[in-house]
């Protein structure tokens, strides 16, 4: 799977998107694509955020289920003359929402961001079980 524009990036995954908003989002401050990808021992959501720092991005996981991701970005830039000072200010955020998989452990959800990309781990819990009993 790869991150591309108009390619339903969870056809074939375990992850449902329950909703994506994009208030007030410039289209090159978050592409919008998260891509699935699952290993022997987990499963890993990685997404697009560039621009961001990691700050400005929080992940969390509410009810057990429902792992939602969300940032915000404001660019403030100057234009002086020898008349008047201006100061405009952009501000885009975003949230999405993903149903975890039922054999995920989002208690040892891991999430890291590396060059514009958020890459969230969550561990298999077959996986965690063949650890605690080795």
């Amino acid at each position: 799977m790869s991150i591309v524009p108009n390619a339903n990036p969870f056809q074939d995954s375990p992850f449902t998107a329950l909703s994506t908003s994009a208030l007030s989002c410039d289209p090159s401050f978050l592409s919008g694509q998260f891509k699935w990808e699952e290993t022997a021992d987990a499963h890993v959501l990685k997404g697009e955020v560039p621009g961001l720092r990691r700050e400005d991005v929080k992940v969390e996981v509410e009810d057990g289920r429902v792992l939602q991701v969300s940032g915000a970005m404001t660019v403030e830039t100057q234009e002086d003359s020898d008349s008047s000072h201006r100061v405009n200010r952009r501000s885009s955020n975003f949230k999405k929402s993903f149903t975890v998989p039922p054999n995920a452990q989002p208690d040892h959800m891991m999430a890291s961001m590396e060059d514009g990309v958020l890459t969230i781990t969550l561990p298999k819990t077959n996986h965690a079980n063949a650890i605690s009993n080795s």
